[in-house]
């Protein structure tokens, strides 16, 4: 009789936990339009098959833009860099200042944000290193909580970070 019960309570917890199962909406699985225009943007070819060489001249164009290096695994690939700024911004005051004036206390405003950069690198054929490096920033507030945390989808960095680094790479392999 207790094994019976047993079963039966075995088989009614397997049903009521089968219930609350939670499915992955068809959306969350398909990629947006932007990432395959995102990673076209992050994304380039170099003809050198020395991905070792590709990331030293990354690493320099990194700490040429102020970035220090946080982690190099050359080995892999991979280098992580980051920065510091200043993250206030003149609404974001201007709006404390007006909700404080009626009377609704101090409102916490965007301090300092910390911008990191992940480089990375992969064989793309014999003699061709593709090279990927994004950009994100994580933003505190004044009262020292996480604001905000986005990836930076600006062309304008990118292509300043392609720009010099394709001039690095040039001045390199012909040892300017």
């Amino acid at each position: 009789m207790r094994q019976i019960f047993s079963i039966i309570l075995v088989l009614l917890t397997s049903c009521v936990l089968a219930g609350c199962a939670q499915t992955i909406p068809k959306e969350a699985l398909q990629l947006r339009k932007e990432s395959f225009e995102l990673r076209q943007l992050q994304t380039r070819s170099f003809e050198t098959s020395n991905e070792k060489e590709l990331l030293i001249s990354g690493a320099s164009v990194l700490q040429d833009l102020g970035y220090s290096i946080d982690e190099s695994e050359t080995g892999l690939g991979v280098i992580v860099g980051s920065k510091d700024r200043d993250a206030t911004e003149a609404g974001q005051i201007a709006a404390a200042i007006f909700i404080a004036a009626l009377g609704g206390g101090s409102v916490p405003i965007d301090s300092h944000q910390k911008i990191r950069v992940s480089v990375i690198t992969h064989p793309a054929g014999k003699k061709t290193t593709k090279l990927r490096v994004t950009f994100q920033r994580i933003v505190w507030n004044t009262r020292g909580q996480v604001s905000k945390t986005q990836s930076i989808e600006d062309p304008k960095i990118y292509q300043e970070f392609f720009h010099k680094l394709s001039k690095a790479v040039f001045l390199d392999a012909h040892e300017i």
